[in-house]
């Protein structure tokens, strides 16, 4: 999944199906057992002291949250091939970079969107500073980004390779 704009979210047709799965999923069956958890919680009587009651309504508070989420991401989403492995950092890639040119002090992380997000490796969203640093530059070129507190830092494209999940 990669996003280029505000509006439009790039979603590989595996990714697309992933995600409208969830959707469906969140809208139906989980619907139906938070409803279904809520009602037998009411039956426990005073619902000012009930905590399965409040925990219920919490979850199903997170889960329309989701829903929603989803809902405009899928609203938005153009849905297309990875990026090119031609060597240019772009949303979708694995992207291993060196800090200020020193070849020991590496990073390799994925540029997308949270949807991607996995323990397997650390992701970075395309509107993050790094990400608009380093999009568009290819292996081998500097780039420069802003940090937090408004000083510049550089960075060395090692790789740039298509994620492949």
């Amino acid at each position: 999944m990669t996003q280029t704009s505000e509006n439009v979210t790039w979603l590989t047709q595996e990714a697309y199906n992933k995600l409208k799965d969830e959707l469906e999923y969140l809208t139906g069956p989980a619907r139906t057992e938070i409803a279904a958890k809520i009602a037998a919680a009411r039956e426990e009587g005073d619902l000012r002291e009930n905590g399965g009651y409040h925990a219920a309504k919490e979850e199903q508070g997170k889960q329309e949250l989701r829903v929603r989420q989803l809902t405009q991401l899928l609203e938005n989403a153009k849905v297309g091939e990875p990026p090119a492995a031609d060597g240019a950092v772009a949303p979708g890639m694995v992207v291993t970079i060196a800090f200020d040119g020193d070849e020991d002090d590496t990073l390799t992380f994925l540029l997308a969107s949270r949807e991607y997000a996995s323990a397997d490796i650390e992701t970075y969203s395309p509107q993050s500073p790094l990400g608009t640093g380093v999009i568009g530059h290819k292996v081998g070129e500097d780039a420069e980004y802003e940090l937090p507190n408004g000083k510049k830092a550089s960075v060395r494209i090692l790789k740039a390779e298509p994620y492949t999940g």
